[in-house]
């Protein structure tokens, strides 16, 4: 037994009503809410506290394994409930754990695959349930399955490639923001103290620096309260509609890493296109699928755009070439592929070439931002070194001054 929550209009009174029921199915539960007089406007299955998977997302490493063994497991020949019984028992995630529990359970009840797996967004996106639907159809899901899995692989690939390229220069910042809080706070102040005892006039930059060693002292916590404020802000900023937008247009523009961030969205634009195209998914709904999945609100209206134009018999290149935010090399590569039958073929070659470049750049960029945040932080701490031993230097005149 399932349970329910439903909101339905009494067929005597007009009244809406909300309530929960229990049912087999949710076709039975439709058919019981019909015999008491009863209109369904809107239902939808709770899940048990005991089957509810707890909060947060599945990661990516552990939805790879879960889709490359299933497919396994499923094109060797066993039952969509025997593989999820095998997967469940094998799996080490916690959530991913219920997520096969919950999958299980709905395929037992007499749920299609991929609404047992719509049933669960937050660990399926929209890709994954339109490739898993098309297979389901034809009659290819061991294949489609494969086909997810090495997707997944490769955004997972990429995805450790940009991280990896970005924790040095976070790590180095990071320190260097430190050293110089600790050298402001701790180490300043007892050379203020002992350049007072001198009562004699100090450099400019030793007393610009003493000036900012008290502002760091007395007003440390605002300041850290301050910068974690802007920095939340931000992040909240660009989660909302005009945040987005403003963002997404900007990013790709940035000098060194817009090349980066274009190329990454130009990359997963290609790549998800040859797989829902490869795996027999219509076009339309390839191209809504694909504008949610290139991350990048520019990219999404102009894919959009271009699916309207698709609807009034324009070609995919044609439609994607009004917009510059797809370069010439993508569209002509994408018109060669209409003319050849074989347009998910050179998507995928379009999406390796991508990734390649963006491996590339980003392995060329590394080798040019570490010798820079070495000399950004020897500048930094040199910088209040010198203003602290600058006075030293001058000890002969300073005293002479104050006396």
């Amino acid at each position: 037994m399932a349970s329910f929550s439903y909101v339905a209009r009494d067929a005597r009174t007009g009244l809406e009503v909300l309530d929960t029921l229990e049912a087999d199915t949710e076709e039975a539960a439709i058919e019981s809410l019909w015999k008491r007089d009863r209109l369904v406007v809107s239902i939808e299955e709770k899940q048990s506290k005991k089957a509810r998977a707890p909060g947060g997302r599945v990661p990516l490493k552990d939805l790879v394994l879960f889709t490359r063994q299933f497919a396994t497991m499923f094109d060797a020949g066993m039952s969509v409930v025997g593989c999820f019984k095998g997967l469940e028992k094998q799996t080490r995630n916690k959530m991913m754990r219920h997520v096969i529990q919950d999958l299980c359970a709905r395929i037992e009840r007499g749920d299609s695959l991929s609404d047992a797996l719509a049933k669960n967004p937050h660990v399926f996106d929209k890709l994954y349930l339109c490739m898993a639907a098309a297979g389901e159809k034809g009659g290819m899901l061991a294949e489609i399955l494969s086909r997810i899995a090495t997707y997944l692989e490769n955004t997972a690939r990429l995805r450790r490639k940009v991280k990896s390229a970005m924790m040095y220069p976070t790590v180095v910042t990071v320190v260097a923001i430190g050293i110089t809080i600790f050298l402001l706070a701790k180490v300043v102040p007892v050379f203020a103290e002992i350049f007072e005892s001198f009562k004699g006039k100090l450099p400019a930059p030793t007393v610009v620096l003493i000036g900012l060693s008290d502002i760091v002292r007395h007003w440390l916590l605002l300041i850290l309260l301050g910068m974690g404020g802007v920095v939340y802000g931000w992040f909240h900023f660009i989660k909302t509609r005009i945040g987005r937008e403003f963002w997404d247009t900007w990013r790709i523009r940035l000098p060194m890493f817009g090349p980066i961030a274009h190329s990454i969205c130009l990359a997963r634009f290609a790549r998800t296109y040859s797989s829902l195209v490869r795996s027999g998914v219509p076009i339309l709904s390839v191209m809504q699928t694909v504008s949610e999945a290139c991350g990048n609100v520019v990219m999404e209206k102009a894919i959009n755009a271009a699916a309207q134009d698709l609807q009034l018999g324009e070609g995919i290149s044609d439609s994607l070439g009004k917009h510059p935010v797809f370069p010439d090399m993508v569209i002509r590569m994408m018109s060669v592929g209409e003319q050849t039958g074989k347009i998910d073929h050179m998507m995928e070659r379009v999406a390796d070439y991508l990734d390649e470049e963006v491996e590339g750049v980003l392995s060329g960029l590394t080798s040019m931002i570490e010798p820079l945040l070495v000399v950004f932080l020897g500048v930094v701490v040199g910088s209040i070194v010198i203003c602290v031993f600058l006075p030293i230097f001058k000890l002969s005149s300073i005293i002479t001054g104050g006396h």
